[in-house]
């Protein structure tokens, strides 16, 4: 990825051709989910198949495991043995103390901590994990799903999101990220990357490729030049 670009990040993958496939178009990074009771949650033997066919085939790709609240046990698990993640994503209550001790007790892969905002006065809780994780993931708050709502944050915020943030602050925007909103979204506001899931599936956990291929070209033809 050049420094003029935005990452993309496809997520709830559940199928390793399809994980291959989208990997293969140029995207950043591939998210499997491993939030219990959730509609796209991959368990153990099929997250390690697609994570050790990634690396194996688009080792460049990140692999990023989605994850709510868990144990240390069952985090010291997924980090060992084959079809590991590259990155984990918290997507739970963790605090910012919590992050950091996940930080400094696996630092071989790196720590996102996705943020889901219900109101602009969330974006004050920024800067109590900026420094205690490798990036943030600002998503929109539902009260039913963790995640993957399709729901969009409400582009006012995005006025005095950077006045929240530092500036070397590595953090990517989900919430309904499709290939049509991809001109205005990037318009308004300049994220480290992308992150997209249920507006690019023909149903839960199975992705429509051509509108992933659309989001690729999207982001490719609006991509704006870093400050």
């Amino acid at each position: 990825m050049s420094d003029a670009a935005i990452a993309l990040k496809i997520c709830g993958l559940t199928d390793r051709s399809q994980a291959c496939s989208i990997a293969a178009m140029g995207v950043q990074a591939i998210g499997v989910i491993g939030v219990d009771n959730t509609p796209r949650c991959v368990e153990e033997p099929l997250r390690r198949a697609i994570f050790a066919e990634l690396e194996t085939r688009h080792p460049d790709v990140e692999r990023v495991w989605v994850v709510a609240d868990c144990s240390d046990h069952a985090i010291q698990s997924a980090l060992q043995g084959d079809g590991t993640p590259t990155i984990v994503q918290l997507h739970g209550s963790e605090t910012p103390e919590r992050c950091l001790q996940l930080k400094q007790q696996h630092p071989s892969v790196r720590w996102w901590k996705a943020l889901r905002l219900r109101t602009e006065q969330d974006l004050s809780e920024l800067s109590s994990f900026e420094s205690h994780i490798d990036a943030l993931l600002l998503d929109a708050w539902s009260p039913d799903q963790l995640g993957g709502t399709g729901h969009r944050l409400d582009p006012s915020w995005f006025t005095h999101l950077h006045d929240q943030l530092k500036p070397n602050t590595i953090w990517w925007l989900a919430g309904g990220i499709s290939a049509e909103w991809v001109p205005d979204l990037l318009g308004l506001v300049s994220p480290y990357g992308l992150d997209a899931s249920s507006r690019l599936e023909a149903k839960p956990g199975v992705k429509d490729l051509d509108k992933v291929r659309a989001l690729v070209q999207a982001v490719h033809d609006n991509r704006p030049l870093r400050q």
